[in-house]
């Protein structure tokens, strides 16, 4: 058995100068020269204009809920209810980004971002969710965007994500086809005014999240409880509102302006690499999607997915489907953790494979952490649908992220979880796989929906008292990754 240090003894030598001159240059002949030893990997480079960026929500980030004429959004309702959200927390501050956003790009400019993906408020620019536009909502997100280009960042601009204007949902929320003109309505303007410097749009973000945890399970906002009908309609109108925000966009942005979405697909993995468990993963990728993806990308429910509703399949008409079909130029995946999948006899040809309670996960109990997600996840839905473009739209980790007495905080437990999850990226890209971007989730600690502040999805520590934004291990690692163009 090799000789092993005790913490005591390993922190006591790389006290010592003694060690310096010995390990200094070992480590920077290793830096220096890559294929020291002659099985060496080759280093994992990424494509040439490959797009590094990171993300963030309206609602999570922003704060100044009450100002410039913005509106009520079903979060400062149901953050306001007693006993919904962990400690009672609320976005009324959160990151103060409204504020801090110059501070803000400051630290992406740090980073090397590339592009940031940014989401807007629904309520601050129609605080009634539709009516009269609130020019002092506009103007903060051009401003935002002024600010990104002028530091040479490219602005992702994703339409809805959660905050859906009280006053909507007031009349009966996404329980109403009128929701989904309304989203159309408002995309279309907001296009048509920042389209002259926003290229990317993405029309609505997880539908999944915010239809099933909204609307049928009642732990998110607007904490709905409803029938498996009434469901499945909600999650025809979310769809609906894509398709139409879609056409909505193409009428009324400028020439060159691309559209998309940002959607939490149910990234389906073989539990082996074998021809029968990839064919069954593909399969259920498909099915799994169904509702939402699927749906888009073909213009229709499969047959499966109606049959499996029975009674309570949604009511929907052909021109509706068209609408939720229409092209798009750009998919955004965001990708968190594996649904493993095998083959099985029956007639969906696939089975769900169980976690065991043994298997490993980050902070949040839901984040079970399998790295070939996200090489599996690009890869099917290139191949199930022809799509040209894809983006990684969130990939990230929650983490206990402590303040050490030096005041840095040492996540490797997230640096591990980024590091292998970009090298099954990079396993994706290198084999055609047409990842253009990733954008990391998140730049920084904020108000994470129900769960309030006690987990932290960023990769700079917020001290949601001072509002310091601190980068952590993880940031000067992501930081490392976007100068190189890829990993070690």
């Amino acid at each position: 058995m090799p000789n092993r240090f005790s913490r005591r003894e390993f922190a006591k030598l790389a006290g010592s100068a003694a060690l310096v001159p010995a390990i200094v240059p070992a480590l920077v002949s290793a830096e220096t020269s890559p294929n020291l030893h002659p099985n060496a990997p080759a280093p994992r480079h990424f494509p040439t204009g490959f797009l590094w960026g990171s993300a963030t929500a309206s609602y999570q980030v922003e704060g100044a809920v009450k100002e410039d004429g913005r509106g009520p959004s079903i979060w400062d309702t149901f953050s306001h209810t007693p006993g919904k959200t962990n400690n009672g927390d609320t976005g009324d501050v959160a990151d103060d980004h409204y504020h801090r956003y110059k501070e803000d790009v400051q630290i992406m400019k740090a980073l090397g971002l590339k592009t940031y993906r940014f989401s807007i408020a629904w309520p601050r620019i129609f605080p009634q969710g539709t009516g009269t536009p609130n020019p002092k909502g506009l103007d903060f997100y051009s401003r935002l965007v002024d600010e990104l280009l002028a530091n040479g960042i490219q602005p992702y601009c994703t339409l809805f994500h959660w905050d859906l204007p009280q006053a909507l949902e007031d009349k009966g929320g996404w329980q109403s086809r009128d929701t989904s003109e309304a989203f159309a309505n408002y995309a279309g303007y907001v296009a048509q005014h920042l389209s002259d410097r926003v290229k990317h749009f993405m029309t609505l973000n997880e539908m999944r999240s915010f239809v099933d945890i909204g609307y049928r399970d009642g732990r998110h906002a607007p904490g709905l409880t409803l029938s498996p009908a009434k469901v499945n309609q909600v999650r025809h109108h979310a769809v609906l509102a894509h398709g139409l925000g879609v056409q909505a966009i193409r009428a009324h942005a400028k020439a060159g302006t691309k559209v998309g979405l940002a959607e939490n697909a149910e990234t389906c993995v073989p539990v082996i690499e074998t021809p029968e468990h990839i064919a069954a993963a593909a399969k259920a990728y498909r099915e799994t999607n169904a509702g939402y993806l699927t749906a888009i990308m073909e213009g229709r429910y499969t047959d499966a997915y109606l049959a499996h509703a029975g009674a309570d399949a949604p009511k929907f008409t052909p021109e509706e489907m068209t609408a939720i079909g229409s092209p798009i130029d750009f998919v955004g995946l965001n990708i968190y953790a594996p649904h493993y999948v095998r083959a099985d006899d029956s007639a969906a040809g696939f089975a769900s494979v169980p976690m065991p309670s043994s298997f490993p996960h980050m902070m949040s109990s839901w984040l079970n952490t399998g790295p070939e997600a996200l090489y599996w996840g690009p890869k099917l839905a290139s191949q199930l649908w022809g799509i040209g473009e894809l983006y990684i739209t969130e990939n990230g980790a929650s983490a206990a992220d402590t303040l050490t007495p030096d005041g840095q905080i040492y996540d490797i437990d997230r640096v591990m979880y980024l590091r292998n999850y970009l090298t099954q990226l990079h396993r994706a890209v290198s084999e055609g796989v047409p990842v253009r971007g990733y954008f990391c989730w998140s730049l920084m600690d904020n108000y994470e929906w129900a769960d309030g502040y006690s987990y932290r999805f960023g990769i700079h520590y917020v001290d949601f008292k001072t509002q310091k934004r601190t980068p952590k291990l993880s940031a000067h690692f992501y930081r490392e990754v976007i100068s190189r163009n890829g990993l070690a």
